[in-house]
């Protein structure tokens, strides 16, 4: 199976006119709403024109540009997964000059991929990457309601409270934060499943709890598995798994 996916035929949804922020996602650019935001901030202009509005209607005669970068529209789609190895950051660049996931990704790939979700600088494990705008916000959107598993390791013996906490859900700064599962190890170590997956999510609840996390690898994405994948190496995602994952 292929990364990529040729278009074949006809495409009528994406040859005929599409709303702009549509467009900026086929184009790969980034997720509808993420492309929204883009146009709000004024990054985007058709023809020459600055258009601050979403929803106006463009065509593949269009000359669209992005910060002063002109667009075209996929006509190769790639769906990866990569194992990331820690100490790499999940972005397209780095002020501070770490690492970046991205740069792991295979060289011959042209098209410029984005990373679906993200996993912190420390933590190591499966990320998804594509250049396909829609596919990527169907996985990530909460209504997908697609499991993320976890091995966590904690640097001292964790209490059978925080299982019995995080599952019931806990706040924390004003944020509700609720495991989908939890199976304990052994003393130091867990399994945790999680849908929604908010911002660090593990960490903090550890952090709440007095516990460092020491490892924290994730090993699943709703059907994809990291398997015997080796670190820093990716593969492309098969069409079932492609089929599963962007599922309504």
């Amino acid at each position: 199976m292929n990364s990529t996916d040729k278009a074949k035929g006809p495409l009528p949804e994406r040859e005929q006119a599409l709303r702009l922020q549509v467009y900026l996602a086929h184009a790969g650019v980034a997720s509808r709403r993420a492309s929204e935001k883009l146009i709000a901030e004024g990054r985007v202009s058709v023809n020459g024109r600055i258009v601050a509005t979403p929803g106006e209607k463009v065509s593949p005669e269009d000359l669209i540009r992005v910060d002063g970068t002109l667009l075209r529209q996929e006509r190769v789609f790639h769906y990866l997964a990569l194992h990331k190895p820690p100490l790499y950051i999940c972005s397209a660049a780095d002020p501070q000059g770490r690492a970046l996931a991205q740069d792991l990704l295979p060289r011959d790939i042209k098209e410029r991929l984005y990373h679906i979700g993200r996993l912190d600088y420390r933590s190591s494990g499966l990320i998804l990457f594509t250049n396909d705008g829609d596919f990527a916000v169907q996985t990530m959107h909460p209504s997908a309601e697609i499991e993320k598993e976890y091995l966590v390791e904690a640097s001292g013996p964790i209490p059978d409270k925080v299982l019995e906490d995080f599952v019931r859900g806990v706040v924390i700064d004003q944020v509700f934060y609720q495991a989908a599962g939890i199976e304990r190890l052994g003393r130091k170590s867990l399994r945790i499943i999680l849908i929604e997956g908010k911002n660090r999510e593990i960490r903090r609840v550890f952090s709440y709890f007095h516990l460092h996390p020491v490892r924290l690898h994730r090993v699943r994405i709703g059907p994809v598995l990291l398997g015997s994948l080796p670190e820093g190496a990716s593969r492309p995602l098969t069409l079932g798994e492609r089929k599963k994952l962007a599922a309504p």
